[in-house]
Formats: structure tokens, sequence, C-alpha cells
């Protein structure tokens, strides 16, 4: 046996693409997990003109304008290839799969998944019926950066709302929908002390001096742009009002009162953010009558069961550790690449 020393590194390729509604989270998880295995193996990233950026330090080869990402991995030949981007195809994934021994997808609701050896599914539909064995959807395999483990269940420390209670506002990096201006404009006509922060992401690509006009008609309002801690200005939220794909995954680290408004159809699916979880769910964000959510924000201000409830839920369900399952899978796929249904086992 070759000492584990002297082995060759193996090499994964790591694919993110930017998709409708995941916003920063997917390329987040990329780093994360590249940091650690970087460690064991070649890691390589693989971009096109959707990914996000590499993170420092590590290899990136681009996918040419007239090449594709079958045959960027066909010219490198990986151990194995992590993809984080979107619903993918069977006729792509056929290809890729004649040349990587294993490959893992993460959060693809397309019909691909059903050629990858395994497919981690943090996101999941509210009713999912008929599911692969090599499909694992399972809530904790989120993983939260450092900066949210640092203000892991902080809600518990709150025993009521600030004297002046803090609305945030956040519906991520590109916010298509605008649903920080239609929460805003509603949000005005609380006749209640409130301090409001409306985060706006990178990518906002709308007017955001309207958002400066309507916050200077009311006290203690604030438009936050980046660069900005995400993590320390939640923990300083006594409710926050965000998007139903990956925000309340990191909410429920920290265990605040969450008002969710999906922003399409994809997020109004999803099956995570819901009552029996702490989240107070009013469909799609461009449908919300004002009426409803207005008293959504006051509910948990004024009613403290309800809201000692609601962080009790989010707290309960132990979220942000993911890391080292994940790891354990991708090192094991590493090691034996072919399906094994002791995998999925293990996973679950």
């Amino acid at each position: 046996m070759i000492p584990i020393e002297t082995r060759e590194k193996k090499t994964i390729a790591i694919h993110v693409a930017r998709t409708d509604a995941k916003g920063t989270y997917p390329a987040r998880r990329a780093a994360i997990l590249a940091s650690v295995l970087s460690e064991e193996a070649n890691v390589v990233f693989l971009t096109g003109p959707a990914s996000p950026p590499v993170p420092e330090g590590f290899r990136e080869i681009s996918i040419g304008r007239n090449t594709t990402l079958s045959d960027t991995i066909s010219v490198m030949q990986p151990d194995l290839l992590l993809r984080d981007s979107g619903s993918t195809l069977q006729e792509e994934v056929a290809k890729i799969r004649e040349v990587v021994p294993s490959i893992i997808h993460f959060d693809d609701f397309g019909d691909g998944g059903r050629l990858a050896d395994l497919v981690l599914q943090t996101l999941y539909e509210e009713e999912s019926e008929n599911v692969m064995e090599h499909y694992v959807m399972e809530r904790n395999l989120f993983i939260a950066d450092e900066t949210f483990n640092s203000y892991q269940k902080i809600g518990l420390q709150k025993d009521r709302p600030s004297p002046i209670p803090h609305l945030i506002i956040s519906f991520g990096e590109e916010d298509p929908g605008n649903l920080s201006y239609r929460a805003l404009r509603h949000v005005l006509q609380l006749q209640i002390p409130l301090k409001v922060s409306v985060l706006v992401g990178e990518l906002y690509s709308h007017d955001i001096s309207t958002l400066r006009m309507m916050a200077l008609g009311r006290r203690n309002t604030k438009i936050i742009q980046p660069p900005y801690d995400v993590a320390e200005l939640y923990s300083r939220a006594d409710i926050i009002l965000c998007g139903s794909g990956y925000m309340p995954y990191e909410v429920a680290v920290m265990g605040i009162p969450c008002i969710v408004l999906a922003q399409n159809e994809f997020e109004l699916g999803l099956g995570f953010p819901k009552e029996h979880h702490g989240f107070i769910h009013l469909g799609l964000g461009r449908k919300v009558k004002q009426s409803n959510l207005l008293n959504a924000i006051m509910e948990p201000l004024l009613h403290e069961p309800l809201r000692k409830r609601a962080i009790r839920k989010q707290t309960q369900l132990n979220l942000g550790n993911g890391k080292d399952t994940v790891l354990e899978a991708i090192r094991y796929l590493l090691e034996y690449p072919k399906r094994d249904k002791a995998m999925s086992d293990m996973l679950h």
C-alpha cells in the first residue's frame, strides 16, 4: 500500500454559476469547501460568464466562449466534479459522466441530477415524492459562514425587543423583483417607533435614489449599501424580512423572528421557511397585501410568547454545521468513484 504522504493528489473541479434566487451562498459554500479540500487535493475552479469571482489563491480555468463545460472537463479530466450551477440537463451531464469518475451536484432541480453520483439538496420543494436514492434532501446540510456561526443562537439572549425595535429588510444580491422597494413602501405606513435598515446587494439594478428618498420620509430609516457584514447586521435585528431561498437558513442559525416573501415561483415552492420552523411565510412578495405584511411585523414585536416560540423553533433545528457531513461525502466519492447506497444512507 502506498503511504498517504507519497500518493499523488487527486484533482477536484468546482463549477459555480449564478442562478435566479440563489444569491451569493453557492459561491460562499464553494469557498468554504475548497479551503479545506485544498489541503488534500488539487482544487481547480472552472468559470464561465455567469460564474462569481474565484476565491483568492485558487487556480482558475476559464470555459472559452466557443466551448462548453463538458469540453473543458474532457481536457482536464478531474477525479471529481462539484457542481453548483442551478438546474442541469441530462444530455450535458451524460457527456461529463463519460469523463469524470465522480460527480456531486448541489441544489439541482433539473433532470441532469439523475446522472450525478450524489445530489445534495439543502433547498427542497414542499412536496417531494419518488426521489431517487442518491438525492439527499436535508436542511442540516446547510453550511453557515463563520461570521454567522459567531452569532449562533443569539436570539435566545434577547428576552424582548429593543426599546425602538429594529427591522432589517434584506432581499439578497440582486433583488430582481425590487421587493426592497415594495416592502419599504408598506413599512412606511407603520405608526409605531421602528428602526428600519434596508440592505441593498451588490447587483441591485433598480434606482437606489428612490429608496433613499423614501427613507428620508421616516425617522430611523437607513439604506445600507455594500460593503457590510450581513451577519453582524442581522444580529442586531429584532425582526428580519427576507426572501425564501438561503437567507432563512442563515436567520435560523441565529434565531431571529423572520417574515419571508418569495421572490419568484421557484422560491414559493421551497419547503423550509414555514411556520413549523419558526417563520411567517406570506407567499409571493409581489402579491403581498400591505395589511398582512404590517400585521406580520407587529405580531412578534407585541406578543412575547409568539416571538419566543419562533426563536425556539429556529434554534432547535441546530442549522449551520453541515460542513463535516458534506466533506465526508466528497472524500468518500473521491476515494471510491462509483454510486453507492451506503453514501446515501450515511447522509440521511
